[in-house]
């Protein structure tokens, strides 16, 4: 085996991306304290072709130095937009036909791995805060929540280490 050279990756250029057919998977990051955070969701979306990053309430936007660290370009690909209230924005989305899901531990949650999407359907995937998680009030307002199931200690995983596996698994199953 052979290590790749980036110039063998075929990777898209920010106009190929721009250009290109979306998953149709749109990530809300509702009040990310974290600017590392913020980059990782970033550079996850940009690696799975995401429609677009809402940052909602406190969430840092770009450009910021910290974002930069890790997002290592992907906020000059992926498309995004800040809105201070994230009930507008599921409001909204849910008003052009995006089924949104929280991805929270709470009664009744659907496990990821239980989880199908439709394949014609758009997706919108709330994050919440690093310690108080997805807003009741948000919660309230959704088609339902998904939760990544968990064997360990820890009842928690880390928001971009979360952000990554969910956009895998969706964009496994609507591929």
């Amino acid at each position: 085996m052979r290590k790749l050279a980036n110039s063998e990756l075929d990777r898209k250029s920010v106009e190929d991306f721009k250009k290109a057919t979306k998953t149709p998977i749109i990530i809300i990051l509702d009040d990310i304290r974290s600017l590392h955070n913020i980059g990782s969701v970033f550079r996850t979306s940009d690696a799975f072709l995401v429609e677009k990053i809402y940052l909602c309430g406190i969430t840092a936007t770009p450009p910021h130095k910290e974002i930069h660290k890790t997002a290592l370009g992907a906020t000059e690909t992926v498309a995004w937009e800040y809105a201070e209230n994230i009930t507008t924005v599921i409001q909204q989305l849910q008003k052009e036909g995006i089924k949104v899901y929280a991805i929270e531990q709470v009664e009744n949650a659907t496990f990821l791995d239980q989880f199908l999407p439709i394949k014609d359907e758009r997706y919108a995937l709330i994050f919440g805060n690093e310690v108080y998680g997805v807003s009741q009030e948000a919660i309230a307002l959704t088609e339902g929540c998904i939760e990544i199931p968990q064997l360990g200690s820890k009842h928690s995983l880390n928001i971009s280490v979360s952000a990554g596996i969910v956009v895998w698994d969706f964009f496994q199953k609507l591929k």
